[in-house]
C-alpha cells in the first residue's frame, strides 16, 4: 500500500473504528490508543465550552453526537480553539433534524461559544485612546472592544436540563459579554432598546446624547420633558456599564 493510501485509511479508522477496516499492518491495540486518544481530546475541548449542552442532552447522546462530528466534520483551522465553533456551524446545520424536541439548541449552543469567543478575543483596550472619566454623555462612550452584543428569541441564561422552552418568546432577550480588568468574562442581560443603544455606540462612535436622542424618538417620548428625563436616565444605564466595565470611558479626540 502507498504511504498516502496508508495515511488516508488510518484516518478513515481514527474517525470511524465501527466502519472504516483497520490499516493493513496495523495492530488492533495500537490502532485503539490512537482511535481513543485522539476523539478524547476533541471531546475534551466540546466539553471545555459546551457543559450545559452535555447535560441537556445526556452522557450517551452527547457522546454519540460527538462522535457523529468527528466522523463526518472536516477542520479547516489547525488551532484547538477553533473546534468548538467547528461544532456549532456544524450543529447548525443539522441540529434541527437532530434534535426536533429542542428548536432552542442553536441559539443556546451560541450563547454558550460566546464565552469563549468572548475569552480568547484578541481585541484589548488601547489605555491611549481612552479617558475613563469622560462625561458619557457629552463624549463619545468607549465600548470595551472584547465585548459582543448577541440577542436572542429564547432565554438562554435560564436554560438547562430543568428548564427547555419550546417555543420562542415574543421579545428578544439581549446579552452583552466582554472581559473586565481581570480577564474574566461578564454577562450583562440587556433590553432590546440599551442593545440597540450599545449598537449604536460600536457602529457610529456618537456622542452619548446624540445616541440616547436618536433612541428616544424610537421609544415614543415626544415631550420634551420626557425626552431629557429618558436621555438621563440612559446616562445612568452609561454610568453603570462603565462601573461595571463594559464601556472605559470616552474616546479621546484626536
Amino acid at each position: 500500500m502507498h504511504f498516502s493510501d496508508y495515511q488516508a485509511a488510518f484516518a478513515a479508522r481514527i474517525r470511524d473504528p465501527k466502519l472504516a477496516p483497520r490499516p493493513a499492518g496495523a495492530s488492533a491495540k495500537r490502532m485503539r490508543v490512537y482511535e481513543e486518544l485522539l476523539f478524547n481530546n476533541l471531546e475534551g475541548f466540546l466539553l471545555a465550552c459546551y457543559p450545559v449542552t452535555r447535560n441537556i442532552f445526556g452522557a450517551r447522546v452527547w457522546k454519540q453526537t460527538a462522535r457523529r462530528f468527528f466522523s463526518e466534520h472536516r477542520c479547516h483551522s489547525p488551532l484547538f480553539r477553533d473546534i468548538p465553533k467547528a461544532f456549532l456551524d456544524w450543529m447548525e446545520e443539522r441540529g434541527t433534524a437532530l434534535f426536533p424536541a429542542l428548536p432552542f439548541l442553536a441559539e443556546f449552543m451560541h450563547y454558550e461559544w460566546l464565552e469563549l469567543a468572548v475569552s480568547v478575543s484578541p481585541d484589548d483596550p488601547d489605555p491611549a485612546a481612552v479617558e475613563p472619566s469622560g462625561d458619557l454623555l457629552q463624549g463619545r462612550p468607549a465600548l470595551n472592544p472584547s465585548a459582543h452584543l448577541a440577542c436572542y428569541h429564547y432565554p438562554v441564561h435560564r436554560i438547562g436540563p430543568r428548564y427547555q422552552p419550546g417555543a420562542p418568546d415574543p421579545q428578544a432577550h439581549c446579552y452583552l459579554l466582554f472581559r473586565d480588568e481581570t480577564d474574566t468574562v461578564r454577562f450583562i442581560q440587556l433590553n432590546p432598546l440599551s442593545a440597540r443603544l450599545l449598537e449604536l455606540l460600536r457602529e457610529q462612535r456618537p456622542s452619548g446624547r446624540e445616541a440616547l436622542a436618536r433612541l428616544a424618538k424610537l421609544a415614543g417620548p415626544t415631550d420634551p420633558a420626557q425626552h431629557e428625563r429618558f436621555i438621563q436616565a440612559g446616562g445612568d444605564l452609561l454610568r453603570d456599564l462603565r462601573g461595571q466595565g463594559a464601556l472605559l470611558g470616552t474616546w479621546r479626540t484626536s
